[in-house]
């Protein structure tokens, strides 16, 4: 498991992609795989720190029994009342943002959202109350 806190800010998907690739990579994730995986890292981040209120996290979890596969969480605070317009990515062009959802839907296997509650007695607390929006991958 791989788990980064990250800026609820601009570089967030950029400081996750530069994270994740080496440890995607030690996973046995090719050239395909990897770009699948960072490309819906940054579109989860984007969402994570567009929509929503801080703090930011990612999670990366591999199994191996079976064939293998990548999970992809991005916990944050759940969604902020501010008006969007304020929203540091709306002041890209209109064509450069909305895709988000649809790519993520389209590269993982199954995606979801839910809220962190940490039921499975795991004593790592800090993303209790966060809300968890993942993906599951295919992998090497």
């Amino acid at each position: 498991m791989f788990s980064l806190p990250l800026e609820h800010g601009p570089l967030a998907p950029a400081t996750a992609r530069r994270a994740a690739r080496p440890i995607l990579a030690s996973w046995g994730l090719d050239e395909n795989q990897l770009y699948d995986a960072l490309l819906v890292i940054s579109e989860l981040v984007t969402n994570a720190v567009t929509h929503a209120l801080p703090p930011v996290a990612l999670h990366l979890h591999t199994t191996t029994n079976g064939p293998g596969r990548v999970q992809v969480h991005v916990s944050d605070g759940g969604p902020h009342t501010a008006s969007p317009t304020t929203s540091w990515a709306t002041t890209r062009p209109t064509d450069e943002h909305g895709r988000g959802t649809t790519i993520i839907t389209t590269l993982a296997h199954h995606t979801g959202t839910t809220p962190n509650t940490n039921n499975d007695n795991d004593t790592n607390t800090d993303t209790d109350g966060l809300i968890d929006h993942w993906a599951d991958l295919g992998a090497a």
